[in-house]
């Protein structure tokens, strides 16, 4: 009698849900197909149900890995078999990799560490649906104080305030900015908005003594770099010719 309650006890996917928690520990996520690693997640909060269906279906409605971690807890609960409890996993895996690479930034040199700047941003930013506009504060030392999502929508000249980019930088004493926004498109060739607005702010900037360093256009896997390509270089020069 009691061996058949431990029986029931079981479900039939306990011995896979094992392997693949065996498989991480030896070798971290090497292997694993994105739907394991969200049917791993959800694992975390579903102790007594197989889950790789419901990872699967996660996968086939968001498409990607990090569509599924950008999807809200109401999407993400239009799939069956993921409900308030389970989708904990899910939610909190990405806040926790967006707070490490936050904090692992802070205090480095972004200027001279633009790998480790641009896997922050993209991370962060690769999967929005609209475009979010981005600042990162540096103090005197060009050493990252933190950053800030200030506007979110279509980057235009109506949607960007100068002034309050201006006194968001006052706010964190910042010496030195970096801008950077995404393109859901995945194309980071920059619009003529995006060359108009950054220029608007290099020279608001220029006006209280604030430092512009950067203006990055994340796209999929690549961006575009102001800096790298002399825009911002030039737009400094325009400031000054006009002063």
């Amino acid at each position: 009698m009691v061996w058949l309650m431990e029986k029931d006890k079981t479900h039939k996917g306990e011995g896979h849900r094992k392997r693949l928690r065996e498989k991480f520990l030896a070798s971290g996520l090497d292997g694993f197909h994105d739907y394991e690693v969200i049917e791993l997640l959800l694992t975390l909060g579903t102790p007594r149900k197989d889950c790789k269906e419901t990872a699967k279906a996660a996968i086939k409605r968001f498409k990607t890995l990090q569509g599924v971690f950008e999807a809200s807890p109401k999407e993400l609960q239009e799939i069956k078999g993921i409900g308030p409890v389970n989708l904990l996993g899910i939610k909190l895996i990405k806040a926790v990799a967006d707070r490490y690479l936050e904090k692992k930034l802070i205090k480095k040199d972004p200027i001279n560490n633009s790998k480790e700047l641009f896997d922050h941003l993209y991370h962060s930013m690769r999967d929005k649906t609209r475009e979010c506009f981005k600042v990162v504060f540096l103090d005197a030392k060009n050493k990252v104080i933190t950053s800030e999502t200030l506007f979110e929508g279509t980057l235009t000249a109506s949607s960007v305030y100068p002034r309050e980019v201006v006194a968001a930088a006052l706010n964190h004493h910042s010496a030195a900015l970096i801008f950077a926004h995404n393109h859901p498109s995945g194309d980071p060739k920059p619009s003529a908005e995006d060359i108009s607005v950054t220029r608007q702010l290099v020279f608001a900037c220029k006006v209280m003594g604030i430092t512009v360093h950067e203006h990055l256009v994340i796209g999929d896997n690549r961006y575009f770099s102001f800096a790298d390509q002399g825009y911002i270089a030039q737009m400094n020069r325009e400031y000054e010719t006009q002063g």
